[in-house]
This record gives structure tokens, sequence and C-alpha cells, in this order.
């Protein structure tokens, strides 16, 4: 790994930029080595799951989580296209609680964001055809499942310019996932 920062305002939701090897015919690089990734991190997390979804432009998915006793903690990129992707701090005993950080994620550079048990996830496609990656450290676990409206004020994400509820495609699901203030969280 090249490089592993801290995404503000948080110490344990990381920003890392893989070494990418290029020449003529492309690039090449490491999308996950374990024994690098627990270098870098000092972390050394299990996956068992890998994931793949493919949006258009405008899609927002989030902000999703799960909840004891199948927490999710996610290594998350983008192979094809742009996203915005945000990590909301949903631990009650956390002094960074409700408070959000986000990112651009593009195809082009490789960087993966870990966002740890926790933590809501939620990302807005910037480009048509986008597809993201991400790998869990448990299961999908419907009856854990949890989620926090994308646009609680209490939380005040600041999406992109030139995205807002007249133009973003959402679940439903996602269209009617409580407040901050109603929503399970974290212990």
């Amino acid at each position: 790994m090249r490089e592993v920062s801290p995404l503000a305002p948080f110490q344990d939701v990381l920003l890392i930029k893989p070494k990418v090897h290029q020449d003529p015919r492309g690039f090449f690089l490491e999308s996950y080595n374990a024994r690098s990734f627990e270098e870098a991190t000092g972390l050394k997390p299990n996956f068992v799951q890998d994931n793949h979804s493919r949006s258009g432009k405008g899609v927002l998915r989030g902000v999703h989580y799960q909840l004891p006793p199948h927490p999710q903690g996610k290594l998350v990129r983008v192979v094809n296209g742009a996203v915005f992707d945000v990590a909301v701090d949903l631990r009650k005993s956390s002094p960074t609680f409700g408070r959000w950080a986000g990112c651009e994620l593009r195809d082009t550079g490789g960087e993966m964001l870990w966002i740890p048990p926790g933590f809501g996830h939620a990302f807005l496609v910037l480009e048509d055809n986008t597809d993201f990656l991400y790998k869990t450290t448990d299961f999908y676990a419907p009856a854990c499942e949890a989620s926090v409206a994308w646009n609680d004020p209490a939380i005040g994400i600041q999406w992109p310019a030139g995205f807002d509820e007249t133009n973003l495609v959402l679940s439903e699901k996602d269209r009617r996932a409580p407040v901050l203030a109603n929503a399970r969280v974290f212990d």
C-alpha cells in the first residue's frame, strides 16, 4: 500500500491509496492483500463477503449499516466511474457520534475506503455505469439491517452540488429511512 490516511474527523475511517504500477499496457494494482493491509493499518479484518453494485448517475444508496450481532466493516472501491462516498459515526458512546466524512472515489487511482463496524455507509453515484465493489466483515443479516435518512439535517451531509431530492434516484427503503434521533444505533 502506498498511503493510508484517516478521513477527518475520524481516526478509524481510512482512505487507502494502493501502489499502482502503470505502463503503456495499462495498470496493475493489488486490490487487497491481507498482509499489506495489516502492515499499513494495524487491522486484521476477516472479510467474508464481496458485493458488487452497478448504478447510474444520481443513484444514492444509504445510509446503511448492520447492528450487532452482525455489524459489518466495509472496504469499498470503485472499478468503473465515480462516487461520493460517506461514512457516518453511529456509535452513541463516540465523541464523533452523528458526524460524517466523505470523499470522492474514482476508477482512476484505485483508492479504497475502510469503514469500520459502528459506522453507516452511503454513496452517491456521480457517473453512469459506475461499478462499486466492497468487501464485508460479516454476512448480510436482514434482521440486523438498519438505515438513517440520507438528508437528516442533524447529520448535515453535504452532497455534491447539482444533486438534490429532485434528481436523485432512491430506493423506497432509503426514502423511508428514519432520522438519526429515531434510528436504531450502536451503543
